[in-house]
């Protein structure tokens, strides 16, 4: 199905709760996926974001092992790769975020073999690398990840470990709106992935799950009422290893220039 029909039959279902404008690699600005404009462009700029026609509506649309929470509602394969070197920080750098939606950040990688453009996403199994839940709890219904996001100018800073292989990967980035948890089938997942080419030394090859089991609805991170006390368990596999599990101020690094990665290398 092309990108312009896509569109067509989707056009009504951008409500836009936000998505990732920019990714930012020491110093240089990669284009993300334009859902404002790219679903409607015969030929749109090659970028490292996977593409979809829908990031406004929240998941579990058609519950969790439903295809479209790996990458969001029909992803499409990034055609490009942004290159990132192992123990490199990436800041992902957002359009607004409701400040309603309370919840975690998370973070995932899966390697995709010789080419994250034609990888089936459904056999992508991946490995947590970063999270923040529930920060502060002294007042209801908390501080969350997604608050120190909207705080850091909506911005997110996440790690590639530093010991993991080089090869092609793709980043599941994802947040976790919280405010309707309270009821089965109510919590909202918007996650978004990214192609990256990591190159290093290291040999560190993680296990991980494919993304149609990593949650289910009753998970005690997906099923919660945020608006009484409660002690948060962040929802999905455990971290890694090695991994970064808290985020680190993103001011630091800031756009400097624009790079498109026209494509990969086998692994």
């Amino acid at each position: 199905m092309s990108r312009l029909l896509l569109a067509s039959v989707f056009a009504s279902r951008v409500l836009g709760h936000g998505h990732i404008r920019n990714v930012v690699v020491n110093g240089v600005s990669y284009q993300g996926w334009d859902i404002n404009s790219f679903p409607y462009m015969e030929d749109p700029p090659l970028v490292g974001s996977w593409g979809t026609i829908n990031t406004g509506g929240g998941f579990p649309v058609n519950g969790y092992s439903d295809p479209d929470i790996i990458c969001h509602i029909d992803a499409m394969n990034g055609e490009g790769s942004i290159p990132v070197a192992a123990g490199d920080s990436i800041s992902l750098q957002w359009t607004v975020w409701p400040e309603t939606h309370h919840g975690p950040v998370l973070d995932y990688l899966a390697n995709c073999g010789s080419s994250c453009q034609t990888v089936d996403k459904t056999t992508l199994e991946f490995f947590k690398i970063s999270e923040v839940g529930l920060i502060d709890d002294s007042t209801v219904p908390g501080y969350w990840g997604t608050d120190e996001l909207i705080e850091n100018d909506s911005a997110w800073l996440v790690q590639i470990p530093e010991d993991i292989a080089p090869g092609n990967y793709v980043l599941r980035h994802e947040l976790i709106a919280l405010h309707g948890a309270h009821t089965e089938g109510e919590a909202q997942n918007y996650m978004q992935c990214i192609n990256l080419q990591i190159s290093g030394s290291g040999s560190a090859q993680p296990e991980g799950v494919l993304g149609t089991e990593l949650y289910t609805a009753t998970d005690p991170g997906i099923l919660v009422d945020i608006y009484n006390p409660l002690t948060y368990t962040i929802p999905g596999p455990s971290l890694i290893a090695g991994a970064t599990p808290v985020a680190q101020a993103t001011s630091a690094i800031t756009a400097t220039g624009t790079a498109i990665v026209p494509g990969v290398t086998s692994a």
